[in-house]
């Protein structure tokens, strides 16, 4: 029986603010010129917050006075400039980490997805990073009808038994491992904050740190 890793993706393997913060800077401007927002200016750290949700919960908290249809352009416009952007190079994973993952699949362990992304998003990373050749299978929320992290890490780890460990930047991550009763490791250099770590089993500060906790937890 393989002991597995679960990974979240942004903030955990992908440094997700080269892309998502020249979008979201985009669609805010748009909604400055329709009238819908007052315009300011964000900080890479306060546009990186919103990173782990999915594009409905973030809309639902970041604009509420806007209507459904709107929070639905707005997730199209950033959707698609992000996938510009990855497919153009200017996506990119975090310094080390083909290295450690090339290192954890020679170990022989379960790799696995986990992700609150649409599908046109992961498409674009499988052909940019050439991710199938770490992970042994996808599981993200678009494919599943939107269900919670946890919801689709309880099915993860129903399908694929045997120990396991939970990868990720956000509490979203943390509370979804505790919940189903196995080890986390928030990845502090992601995009989380460190009031969101303390339930976790280990804080990795670096990705080489992430790799050192993986090992000791399995």
């Amino acid at each position: 029986m393989k002991k597995n890793i679960v990974f979240d993706y942004d903030g955990t393997l992908h440094e997700t603010i080269r892309i998502y913060a020249p979008a979201f800077r985009m669609n805010y401007r748009i909604l400055v010129e329709q009238g819908l927002a007052a315009p300011r200016e964000f900080t890479d750290d306060e546009i990186g917050r919103w990173l782990g949700y999915t594009a409905a919960d973030m809309w639902n908290a970041f604009a509420p006075q806007l209507s459904a249809e709107e929070k639905a352009a707005c997730s199209t416009r950033i959707q698609n400039e992000m996938q510009r952007l990855t497919l153009n190079g200017t996506a990119q994973l975090y310094p080390g980490i083909p290295d450690i993952m090339d290192r954890l699949k020679a170990r022989g362990y379960g790799i696995w997805f986990l992700s609150n992304c649409k599908n046109g998003y992961l498409e674009a990373h499988r052909k940019r990073f050439g991710l199938d050749r770490w992970f042994d299978g996808y599981y993200w929320a678009e494919a599943e009808n939107w269900a919670t992290k946890t919801e689709i890490l309880m099915k993860i780890l129903h399908e694929h038994p045997g120990d396991a460990v939970m990868v990720g930047d956000r509490f979203i991550d943390i509370d979804a491992g505790n919940a189903c009763g196995i080890p986390t490791i928030a990845t502090a250099y992601g995009y989380g904050v460190p009031e969101e770590y303390k339930s976790a089993s280990a804080i990795a500060e670096t990705p080489s740190g992430m790799y050192d906790h993986i090992i000791r937890l399995l």
